[in-house]
């Protein structure tokens, strides 16, 4: 029972600590309460239409072709004639949803979204949609519902294709761009026969979007570098012009339409985003029509450190880069007056918001145009470095809030494993236990009061409270320490030194750590054997062949596939509890179901893993035999359902502490061995082929996470399988891997606090990752431990058998 309850307590210790950075630096950047500013003076344009090609990277659509032409030659006219073009700087995670949201609403998308897999709103936002007469708006079913949904009223139409028709295997994903072309061009000229329509479509503030999803498709299925993909280019590019002659056809060329061609995120070389990599983050943006200023010659040689610039031959013509905050100029052609009052507008709004924040005024008085565009332009930057203040103000105390109870959770478990296997006796001096209760209720009662009187969230009382039950525990159970010569101090610290955490840096580090692993063996005369993983690839590489051949997913690998998931974590448990027997069934179907959701040589990353865990089996067992600990016993003969009940529990030793940190070690090997990294942060589908080709972000989603799972399945089998050759004690050990696993974290989250972060945090969501990995591990060790303990040792029974005196 108290086993029990220590796990709990453990879980829920851990999972608050896991949360805290999410309130401490994953924050929403979205500021409610604010006045609307609107510019008193009339707008140059009556209506706009906003192009998306959906995943298309900058250098796709500005390279020249080897033979110096443009494969999208209207977009290269405009931008060399009657239009202004830059690059937009997305941030991460460079996704279709978040990548709109900043598009349209003007702002970094909400952290809470990704809990609702980008296909809701999960706080209330204004989007230029909202504040238009009329928006009709063409695209994928994915995108579009969730403006109309924010809006307010119904003046945001939809028109959308069925979801089924995003499918990476069609035979032609840029028919969804033609679709798209279709259905605008088939609206504007209904609109000419229905006088209702059309008087509508004479008014002002109308935006008409147009979303266009097959550039991203087909770069997902054939890689960006591909026919497919740079042929939609052009498609989209001719599309564009004659949507254009449309549109200006129906307004009888009256010059109040304004035009945006731009991207919501890029792609890299290997057809994934959602990290943070140029090629994910530079888009291309392209505006021209009413109130966009025409191509202009630089006034001086522009500086741009992407390197882009000499390859696109665009040197000659003024590019403008924008970000998030301030309103850019310089695609603006107006009067002065009328670009002083728009800077003024921008600068009233970001000062809004910090006002908010603040509760403070700033004055702000009248004066020349070119002078009070420069004013707004500090106002504006000042108002941005206000909000960046108080939007991480807490962070600091938080922080050390955090810190203090992962310091007194790590001694806690240090002092629990000394307790066991020590000599111990309490020293004299301690606090009495009354007045360490009393203490405890002071400080808890003072952290309340303050926090009241801040008006803090419920979320920072569990955070800066939980410390106090904690040191009350640790000073419960200090003693003095009298260590036998097996286990000493000095050892343990030497060995907790955590330069795992480097690896999460440079990689390298792993490298040298498996180097130095494969010496041990020859080094100490323990010569090792070698398991044969053989696994069928005819599944997937009948599936790429279909694909590349576009003619879609046989529905026989779809069968196969699904049926080798589902049966790959019951098939074990049919076989013998004898350790090789369960061991090799388990990493059999384990690998199994990873090369069905394998791309390439990832595909040998299980075969040869389990042959490094049975490396290591036979290393430990050799190991204990040579120290005449323990009797040699053969793999084959040895039973999980008869060892894994230790009734004789032996003091740990340094040997128990290598044991532990090899097993963190062949852990974060196992998360980094397969590129598992680029399974979490980007997005791509080529994974699944073999599983389903149509678009479904939490299948998919569901199927790369189980990838990213099998590793730690195969390395917690094997650890299970080390407790029981070795007659170790599970609790003990496991307790070792979670002082060295909340080191790790604590050095993580010392990291984290001294890295650059933008207000909602998704700019550094590599620095948060490293702690998100390490408490994740934690957390999901503590959980997976039973659940490799019932894969392991229990056995299913099919049918009844005879008893048999035969083994």
């Amino acid at each position: 029972m108290r086993v029990v309850t220590f796990f709990l307590v453990g879980l829920a210790v851990h999972v608050v600590f896991f949360l805290s950075i999410f309130d401490i630096y994953f924050t929403s950047p979205l500021v409610h309460g604010m006045t609307p500013q609107k510019v008193s003076l009339a707008p140059p344009a009556s209506r706009i239409v906003l192009l998306v090609a959906d995943g298309l990277r900058a250098d796709s659509l500005f390279s020249l072709l080897p033979n110096g032409s443009s494969r999208a030659p209207y977009l290269r006219s405009v931008m060399e004639d009657r239009g202004t073009w830059g690059v937009s700087h997305t941030h991460v995670p460079t996704e279709s949803r978040p990548g709109h949201v900043a598009l349209i609403a003007g702002f970094y998308e909400d952290v809470s979204a990704v809990a609702k897999g980008w296909k809701e709103n999960p706080v209330e936002f204004d989007s230029v949609f909202n504040e238009s007469r009329h928006t009709w708006s063409w695209g994928s079913p994915d995108i579009l519902p969730m403006f109309a949904k924010g809006a307010s009223g119904d003046h945001v139409y939809t028109h959308t294709y069925p979801a089924v028709e995003e499918d990476f295997a069609s035979t032609d994903a840029s028919r969804l761009d033609t679709w798209v072309f279709t259905q605008v061009k088939a609206f504007f000229q209904s609109a000419r026969s229905n006088s209702s329509l059309k008087d509508i479509l004479q008014e002002d503030q109308n935006v008409f979007f147009l979303h266009l999803l097959g550039i991203d498709t087909n770069g997902h299925a054939h890689r960006p570098q591909s026919r497919e993909y740079q042929e939609n280019i052009g498609l989209v590019d001719s599309g564009v012009e004659e949507l254009v002659s449309v549109i200006e056809d129906f307004y009888h060329h009256d010059g109040r339409t304004a035009y945006v061609f731009t991207s919501d995120h890029g792609m890299t070389n290997w057809g994934s985003h959602g990290a943070g990599h140029a090629s994910e983050t530079l888009t291309p943006l392209v505006a021209w029509g009413a109130g966009v200023q025409v191509a202009q010659r630089p006034l001086e040689p522009q500086q741009y450190t992407d390197g882009y610039q000499q390859d696109w031959h665009l040197e000659k013509f003024r590019r403008v880069d924008v970000n998030q905050g301030m309103l850019p100029l310089l695609y603006l052609d107006n009067s002065g007056r009328f670009k002083a009052e728009s800077m003024y507008t921008n600068a009233m709004q970001m000062l809004e918001q910090f006002k908010v924040q603040q509760y403070e005024s700033i004055l702000f008085e009248y004066v020349e145009p070119s002078s009070q565009i420069t004013l707004c332009k500090s106002m504006i930057t000042e108002a941005l470095e206000g909000l960046v203040y108080y939007h991480t103000y807490d962070r600091f105390f938080l922080g050390c809030s955090v810190v203090l109870g992962f310091v007194g959770w790590t001694s806690y478990v240090v002092l629990l494993i000394l307790k066991t296997h020590a000599s111990l006796r309490r020293p004299p001096g301690l606090i009495p236990s009354q007045t360490l209760t009393r203490l405890c209720v002071c400080v808890t009662v003072v952290i309340s009061v303050f926090l009241v009187i801040q008006k803090s969230p419920l979320t920072y009382y569990i955070y800066c409270l939980l410390p106090v039950p904690i040191w009350y525990s640790l000073e419960l159970v200090i003693f003095k320490v009298r260590v036998s010569s097996a286990f000493r101090p000095i050892d343990l610290k030497c060995c907790l030194c955590c330069p795992q955490v480097v690896s999460f840096f440079h990689r390298a580090m792993l490298t040298v750590g498996l180097a130095a692993l494969s010496l041990w063996p020859i080094l100490t005369g323990i010569y090792s054997q070698m398991l044969h993983v053989a696994v069928c690839a005819y599944v997937p590489t009948l599936t790429h062949s279909s694909l590349e051949q576009k003619q879609g997913l046989p529905l026989i690998n779809q069968v196969i596939s699904w049926t080798t998931l589902a049966s790959s974590m019951v098939v074990p448990l049919l076989s013998s509890t004898r350790l090789f027997h369960r061991l090799l069934s388990v990493f059999l179907s384990l690998s199994a179901t990873f090369l069905l959701l394998s791309t390439g040589s990832e595909a040998l990353f299980p075969p040869m893993l389990s042959w490094l865990m049975f490396v290591w089996i036979n290393m430990e067992q050799e190991a204990m035999q040579a120290q005449g600990t323990s009797s040699r016993q053969e793999l084959s003969t040895m039973d999980f359902a008869d060892n894994i009940d230790i009734t004789r529990i032996r003091q740990l030793k340094l040997d128990d502490i290598r044991r532990s940190y090899f097993f963190v070690f062949f852990i974060i090997t196992a998360f980094f061995g397969t590129g598992n990294i680029a399974s979490i942060n980007s997005f791509d589908p080529a994974s699944v082929y073999c599983f389903l080709t149509v678009f479904n972000p939490f299948i998919m989603g569901g199927l790369m996470m189980w990838k990213v799972i099998i590793p730690f399945v195969i390395v917690m089998c094997t650890f299970e399988t080390i407790q029981v050759t070795t007659q170790l004690s599970s609790r003990s050990l496991f307790l070792i891997v979670l002082v060295i696993s909340d080191l790790m974290a604590l050095v993580s989250h010392f990291l984290l606090a001294n890295s650059v972060l933008c207000p909602c945090g998704f700019s550094s969501v590599g620095s948060i990752s490293h702690y998100v990995i390490v408490m994740s591990m934690t957390i999901f060790l503590m959980l997976l431990s039973v659940a490799t303990h019932i894969l392991t040792s229990c056995r299913l029974t099919a049918w009844r058998r005879r008893k048999s005196h035969f083994p």
